[in-house]
């Protein structure tokens, strides 16, 4: 799928590790370390992990945060998935609730956002840090939990003031994409005003060209795209350990996919880390 192959290390967090139910936001982000200094711990393994690795090999900590409720996922709730999917996912609205294109997050979406951030914060006290760089969707629910998730905590600009966000927007980390209006983006310039310090990657267009009104993407198409992202975390980030990534259930679970791990329903404002490996597949030598 992707240039690379991976595979996760297992018996780290509580959602690998078979039969575990998979709630928003779970204790310690489901690290299975309960230990005051646990995330110290953590990042002291994987640099011995990265130091002993074969060539070829590398290890990081990626952090995925599917965003806060957003009026589309009311709306799918109303109607219910079969209806939703074969005619209300197609419109703008049903005159009560406005889900297209790219809706905001409800009231709820936002409360939800802020507890992923005060998991956070209550981490920090065990050594939890913050991602050298965020790979976030286009989508506004997602722009948005991003910034209620990380906004002082993750630098925007250096002492002097000079902008160099750790926030990356990047059209592959978009939701299952085509047909419904909720995943449909806003331009750039509607976005650029929203997210003033965000950058986008290159190449980033004003318009939303990848949305069809008749095609939907599969499941196995946002695989790809999941794979490319790993791709990139780990090529731009060489020397860097711990990334994140804001985005959708789809993309998430193309994640999962890559990962070589079974899908599951992420709720809205779930959060989870992996510690996935990374290995050269044989076509690279």
């Amino acid at each position: 799928m992707g240039r690379y192959t991976y595979e996760i290390v297992p018996e780290i967090f509580a959602h690998d590790l078979d039969g575990e139910p998979l709630v928003a936001v779970p204790e310690r982000f489901g690290l299975v370390d309960d230990s005051p200094d646990r995330w110290t711990k953590l990042f002291q393994k994987l640099e011995e992990m990265n130091q002993s690795a074969k060539e070829g090999e590398k290890y990081k900590v990626v952090f995925c945060i599917r965003h806060g409720q957003g009026f589309h996922n009311v709306a799918e709730a109303k109607y219910g998935t079969e209806a939703w999917d074969d005619h209300w996912s197609k419109l703008n609205g049903d005159g009560d609730i406005v889900w297209g294109p790219d809706p905001l997050l409800t009231p709820t979406g936002i409360e939800q956002a802020k507890d992923v951030r005060k998991m956070w914060e209550k981490e920090v006290g065990a050594g939890l840090g913050l991602p050298s760089k965020i790979y976030s969707s286009p989508l506004s629910r997602a722009l948005r939990t991003c910034f209620i998730t990380f906004d002082g905590l993750v630098p925007v600009e250096d002492s002097e003031g000079k902008e160099e966000s750790r926030v990356l927007i990047v059209e592959d980390c978009r939701e299952e994409n085509g047909v419904h209006t909720c995943d449909k983006r806003n331009t750039r310039s509607w976005i650029q005003t929203q997210f003033p310090k965000y950058k986008f990657e290159e190449g980033f267009e004003e318009e939303d060209r990848l949305w069809s009104r008749d095609v939907r993407e599969t499941k196995k198409e946002v695989g790809v795209r999941a794979a490319r992202v790993l791709d990139r975390i780990f090529d731009e980030n060489p020397t860097e350990v711990f990334q994140a990534i804001t985005a959708h259930n789809g993309f998430i679970n193309g994640v999962l996919l890559t990962l070589g791990r079974k899908p599951y329903l992420l709720p809205t404002g779930g959060a989870f880390f992996d510690l996935p490996g990374l290995r050269f597949r044989e076509s690279m030598f």
